[in-house]
């Protein structure tokens, strides 16, 4: 995980330097994004819990969303950004983090082609982004989703007081 590993280092130091603590929601990074959390040591002081909100049972079933929510395109930043807020609340975070997107090798059922991920921050601010790696390399999306969802909470957490 060496990549992952330095940047959850990082984030990791900045969440506990400022006494914040994050819950996970992901869905095509199938759970990197939280495991590298954890692969730091002392991840307990900021890592409260997380899930891989995989499929429309999942989002009615671990996020409790509405109806509407639960059928609405998934790899949007609207999307990610009301999974942030629902992990965020669901365990008394202060940052909520989500990733969705398409890892591949064929796009979703939206239309989105592989290599298409949406991230979101949530907590004293709001904040998305939509990546597009151009790539249907399955394993290889995976990674650079996760990586951008942690790009975006670090620098989210840096940018704050």
């Amino acid at each position: 995980m060496g990549q992952l590993t330095e940047m959850a280092n990082a984030t990791g130091a900045l969440l506990k330097e400022k006494g914040a603590t994050v819950a996970v929601g992901e869905s095509s990074a199938g759970g990197l994004v939280s495991a590298a959390l954890l692969a730091v040591p002392g991840a307990s002081a900021y890592f409260v819990g997380g899930g891989v909100i995989y499929t429309r049972d999942a989002r009615s079933g671990l996020l409790g969303l509405a109806p509407e929510i639960v059928t609405m395109r998934g790899a949007s930043e609207e999307y990610a950004l009301i999974v942030a807020r629902a992990m965020r609340e669901k365990l008394g975070t202060v940052w909520g983090l989500a990733e969705t997107g398409a890892s591949g090798p064929s796009g979703n059922r939206y239309g989105d082609a592989s290599g298409h991920c949406c991230v979101a921050v949530v907590g004293p601010v709001e904040k998305s982004a939509t990546i597009e790696t151009g790539s249907a390399d399955r394993e290889e999306n995976m990674w650079a989703f996760a990586a951008a969802a942690l790009d975006l909470l670090r620098e989210t957490v840096a940018k704050t007081g």
